[in-house]
């Protein structure tokens, strides 16, 4: 594993909704913890990370139909380990270096993670909009599982039911409108300028951070997938807003559409 020095391109990146992909079989393993994992030149799947779950799906060596389900996606050092199981384990040197696969992304729970995703990011405008400009945005959790941003700062104990409902109004308006959601890679000073004049301190100066931008929103610095339609998010609903030892956290979930994974 040591030789693997070239990070992974990521697809996503610029094409958020594209699903399906070819690229070329770097390397297949068994790493320590037993789990089997595939690595690519680029990738669709986007790994778990910035609050976001990781893509599932499975990846097929092309001149020949054998497929690894991917049931995880993580990232490290630029590099991103596709773990899951190959569906005929007696084929598994069929996974050779260097071998065109093609790989597909479950498209509902994709779908799913990107509405919970940009709900999270149009939550940060409602909170100005509110009346709560001075909550610091400080994390992200947008997992089915019960989705929050965390902000730092405090909302006062007899505010809390008011603020919680008037957010779901705004917010709901706000989809209502729509407004389209792109994303692009720039140079620090340009993306300062997008993000309202300033980045986060972890960005670092002289990087090319990727901004996600929602309609005429300031952009943030974002790794995620995204609706392309802030309207896609459909409605969204706050469900409780809760201040404990310097912070708050808003609670949400967007409308479920059929059976998601």
């Amino acid at each position: 594993m040591e030789e693997l020095t070239t990070a992974t391109k990521l697809e996503y990146y610029d094409q958020m909704l594209k699903l399906q992909s070819k690229a070329k079989l770097v390397f297949y393993f068994k790493g320590d913890d037993g789990r089997k994992a595939l690595i690519l030149d680029s990738t669709i799947f986007h790994p778990q990370g910035g609050g976001q779950p990781a893509d599932t799906g499975f990846i097929c060596v092309t001149d020949s139909n054998h497929r690894f389900c991917v049931q995880d996606v993580r990232s490290k050092d630029g590099v991103v380990f596709h773990y899951g199981v190959p569906e005929d384990s007696s084929r598994e040197s069929e996974f050779d270096q260097s071998k065109e696969v093609f790989l597909q992304v479950d498209e509902s729970r994709r779908r799913l993670n990107s509405r919970l995703h940009s709900a999270g990011h149009l939550l940060d405008e409602c909170m100005k909009n509110v009346g709560l400009r001075h909550l610091e945005p400080a994390k992200g959790y947008h997992f089915p599982d019960g989705p929050f941003v965390e902000y730092e700062g405090v909302v006062p104990p007899n505010e809390l039911r008011n603020k919680q409902q008037e957010l779901e109004i705004e917010v709901n308006s706000l989809i209502s409108k729509g407004g389209k959601v792109c994303a692009t890679v720039l140079p620090y000073e340009e993306a300062a300028h997008l993000c309202g004049g300033s980045l986060p301190d972890y960005i670092p100066k002289g990087s090319n951070p990727r901004i996600i931008k929602l309609g005429d929103h300031p952009g943030c610095p974002c790794g995620g997938t995204h609706v392309s339609d802030i309207s896609e998010i459909m409605s969204m609903k706050v469900n409780q807003i809760r201040t404990k030892k310097g912070m708050t956290k808003v609670y949400y979930t967007v409308e479920q559409i059929g059976v998601q994974n």
